[in-house]
């Protein structure tokens, strides 16, 4: 487990992180959300103990980074693919690696063959894609078979079959009772992948749930009616408080209700319904509304 109590970070006159306190846990792949210039990958940084906090902790299983004795075999992680040797071959770089973490070479083996680099380990960092980058960087955060995984854009320069088989490990991982946490800008993949959202904005926490309830919240998740007594159910669902407009002949949405109360309420009036269902939001336009006091960095066109 990664946990976070009153975290925060300052540069200079800046607050890059604001007294962010959350709990990411075993068992489900966590989303990691926020505009740029949010505080995600000070977040990591700071989990990773490669900053210093101004106030607060991180803490993996309870233990200051820093202080964890074999990190390797208890964190994997993924910053930054392109950080590394450029004239080493991705296998020299995992040795390496596994030398200084007493990791034997048959599991530098394993892993280039889970990330797909078996013929290609003898290539030379510098001259891999930046694709080929990230899988090596995902080996090498799963060398030690660790507890704890975080990635950061772990899909960039990525083909949509490299996409896919990212999203199958990370949920993968996660079923193993490990915990996994994804920083990614990616909604449409993010929506397929994670279980549970955590999403900041100018270094505060904005939401913590999980992804069916970030969506359900959305103001353009609604029930879709049809029926041939379409004004009979608007005043029913009206007088229940229910918000609803008429977007056909036969045909009306209704917003702040489920499907089980819309339907009851058609039950209990007698009203025969030819089709009931949600109208789910993406996990986009849940974003979009969360954060849109929380962009830093916005062109001209975004700001309309």
């Amino acid at each position: 487990m990664i946990s976070l109590d009153g975290l925060s970070k300052r540069y200079g006159g800046r607050l890059a992180l604001d007294d962010l306190t959350l709990r990411v846990t075993p068992g489900a792949v966590t989303g990691f959300l926020g505009p740029n210039g949010a505080g995600k990958s000070t977040t990591m940084r700071l989990i990773l103990g490669l900053d210093r906090p101004t106030a607060g902790t991180a803490t993996i299983g309870g233990v200051p980074y820093r202080r964890i004795r074999n990190p390797l075999r208890t964190v994997g992680a993924l910053l930054d693919a392109r950080a590394l040797h450029p004239g080493r071959s991705g296998r020299a770089h995992l040795v390496a690696l596994a030398r200084a973490n007493g990791i034997g070479r048959r599991r530098v083996d394993e892993v280039l063959d889970v990330v797909g680099l078996t013929g290609a380990a003898g290539k030379r960092a510098g001259a891999m894609s930046l694709g080929m980058s990230q899988r090596l960087g995902i080996a090498a955060a799963l060398l030690g078979d660790p507890e704890v995984l975080m990635f950061d854009e772990p899909v960039n320069g990525l083909d949509p079959d490299g996409v896919r088989w990212v999203r199958k490990l990370m949920r993968s991982l996660a079923a193993e009772g490990r915990t996994v946490f994804v920083s990614s800008h990616l909604m449409s993949e993010m929506q397929l992948t994670a279980d549970h959202l955590v999403v900041i904005g100018k270094g505060r926490l904005i939401v913590d749930a999980p992804l069916a309830e970030v969506i359900a919240r959305s103001s353009l998740t609604a029930v879709v009616v049809r029926t041939p007594h379409v004004q009979d159910l608007a005043a029913r669902l009206g007088a229940a408080g229910i918000g609803c407009e008429r977007v056909a002949e036969n045909e009306l949405v209704a917003t702040g209700a489920t499907t089980e109360r819309v339907g009851d309420l058609a039950h209990e009036a007698g009203i025969r319904l030819h089709e009931l269902r949600t109208r789910e939001a993406s996990l986009e336009q849940a974003y979009q509304e969360l954060t849109g006091t929380s962009v830093e960095y916005a062109a001209a066109g975004e700001r309309a």
